[in-house]
């Protein structure tokens, strides 16, 4: 298991994206030099329009970290417990507004350049810090989807999330739709939230860059109290509008009517307007919860299970840390021909992949869902 204290181990564990890594400097850390002339060189054959779900980066335009890692960050890796304070509001209104406030402090910045691994079927990726604990699922690779949950049992919150990036080449840039569907449930108020993420937008041309767009509703499903939220980024040559912006409103759906406004950036201070009072308040200030976040630590080498994700990757997380890309490229291969096997395996005794800690579902609309097998609390051994 992955806990938040210090112990030696030889798994690698990186820092999470946070204020202060998001900028292109601290790209060239993870990456090979000459970046944006690689990636034009990567996308020449590709046409736009094109899916890039089955599309294969090279280690150079790896991040030493799993999508899954990073989904979990999104939920454990901050300091400031913005999740626990959901519970304190005095109504169904200020306990939204917390929601809101947390459903932000996901969105982290990203770096141009670089991704992370797409997760092997079956991996996880599991941290516990304090009462909070998290457990991921890889639940399906094609497509790619992935399933969390978390509780806090002090606190008598929960999580789901069951999300799958569509990532698509628009000639000058790719957009990673995240489709799925997030949930947190205040389990002592009766309240279940529901949400969308996001998509992430890297623009290749003219200026390079890449930020957060799309609208996200957030919904409580028993008060009907609606956040809409926009998420925009710069024009298409670079400049005009407010890099990382972020407005919207909070609406009764019952008398359409608008509460409250929304208005800031993301990477910086967000603000809550009340329509009849005119009165401002910051709701969420990104230095104060997504600044200078560590890298979690292992608790017991030996507890680690063999799908965990800084094991499965370790050894291309390391080659790409020391920038050695001959190395890198062998560890990505391994990884990649041990999932081909294990597919060949499972083929020949025709055996169908189930998730271990998850099902997962698909309605007639295509549209996927999981659900939780048994609490993360009671998952022992990680």
């Amino acid at each position: 298991m992955v806990q938040e204290q210090e112990s030696e181990t030889n798994i690698v564990l990186t820092k999470p994206f946070s204020l202060g890594n998001g900028n292109e400097s601290d790209s060239e850390v993870y990456s090979a030099p000459n970046i944006l002339q690689r990636i034009l060189s990567l996308l020449t054959n590709v046409r736009p329009g094109s899916d890039l779900t089955r599309f294969q980066l090279p280690p150079q335009f790896n991040f030493p970290k799993s999508q899954l890692q990073c989904y979990g960050e999104s939920i454990y890796s901050s300091t400031s417990d913005l999740l626990s304070r959901c519970n304190t509001g005095q109504s169904p209104l200020e306990r939204l507004i917390f929601v809101v406030a947390w459903s932000i402090s996901t969105t982290r910045p990203a770096i141009f350049g670089v991704a992370p691994y797409n997760p092997t079927l079956g991996e996880t990726h599991h941290v516990s810090k304090g009462n909070l604990n998290v457990l991921l699922e890889q639940a399906s690779h094609h497509p790619p989807v992935s399933a969390l949950h978390a509780t806090d049992e002090k606190e008598n919150i929960e999580i789901i999330w069951c999300q799958y990036p569509v990532p698509k080449f628009n000639g000058t840039s790719v957009e990673a739709q995240v489709h799925g569907k997030r949930q947190l449930k205040l389990i002592n108020h009766g309240e279940t939230y529901e949400m969308n993420s996001p998509h992430l937008l890297i623009k290749i041309l003219p200026v390079p860059g890449i930020d957060w767009v799309g609208n996200v509703n957030i919904k409580c499903i028993e008060t009907g109290l609606v956040a809409e939220l926009c998420y925009t980024s710069q024009s298409f040559f670079g400049f005009g509008g407010s890099k990382r912006l972020i407005k919207g409103k909070i609406i009764d759906s019952s008398s359409l009517k608008i509460l409250h406004e929304v208005n800031g950036h993301w990477d910086s201070t967000v603000t809550l307007k009340e329509t009849r009072s005119g009165e401002i308040r910051v709701i969420y200030d990104a230095k104060e919860v997504i600044s200078g976040l560590q890298a979690p630590t292992l608790k017991d080498a030996e507890s680690v299970w063999l799908t965990e994700s800084a094991l499965i990757w370790s050894e291309l997380s390391q080659a790409i840390l020391s920038k050695d890309w001959e190395k890198a490229r062998e560890a990505k291969k391994a990884v990649e021909e041990r999932q081909r096997e294990l597919l060949r395996e499972r083929e020949s005794k025709g055996e169908t992949w189930v998730p271990k800690h998850f099902i997962l579902s698909q309605s007639k609309e295509g549209i996927w869902d999981c659900s939780p097998i048994q609490n993360a609390t009671s998952i022992q051994g990680l």
